[in-house]
């Protein structure tokens, strides 16, 4: 199946000059949803992995599917102030200042292996921070699947050391 054709792309979204790649189309379609997941967790298949762990908020519908896949848990990366329990926080680089994302402190067990995964790899902050997140855990980080990646973004090196695998690079 096609994922690529099944994302809209707006112009001058959220501002003038982005052209916004829009997964809610893909989404709405039940057959491309299971082929995106399916790709996202294909190259970890024989991989061992205790947890998958997706960040807030679009990471979550394909994170939760894959955990199925893998027949393991699923760890939610909130923004802040949205888990209820014990918290680890790492903060990242904003164009213009910085944000954070935190995880429950009992989410990963030392040495258990994590996929990360997210709809969008940009310029990599974001990601970078929940793997620092993973590792203080005392996770592996088993690899990081992302649906897009906007190459000339260079998302990539801020994970660099880690397997990296996008299904549609842009």
């Amino acid at each position: 199946m096609g994922l690529e054709e099944k994302i809209r792309s707006v112009p001058d979204f959220p501002k003038e000059g982005i052209l916004f790649r829009d997964i809610t189309t893909l989404l709405k379609d039940g057959a491309a949803l299971a082929a995106a997941a399916d790709a996202l967790y294909e190259p970890f298949r024989k991989e061992r992995v205790d947890r998958v762990a997706a960040v807030e908020s679009r990471g979550f519908i394909f994170g939760a599917p894959i955990a199925l896949k893998a027949g393991c848990g699923f760890v939610p990366i909130r923004k802040p102030g949205k888990l209820p329990a014990a918290v680890e926080s790492a903060e990242y680089e904003l164009e213009y200042g910085a944000d954070r994302i935190e995880v429950h402190r009992d989410a990963v067990e030392p040495g258990q292996r994590v996929l990360l995964v997210d709809d969008l790899l940009a310029t990599g902050g974001t990601m970078a921070a929940a793997v620092r997140l993973i590792v203080r855990l005392g996770g592996e980080v088993a690899g990081i699947a992302f649906l897009i990646e906007l190459a000339d973004l260079k998302g990539r090196e801020k994970l660099k050391g880690h397997r990296v695998h996008s299904v549609i690079v842009y």
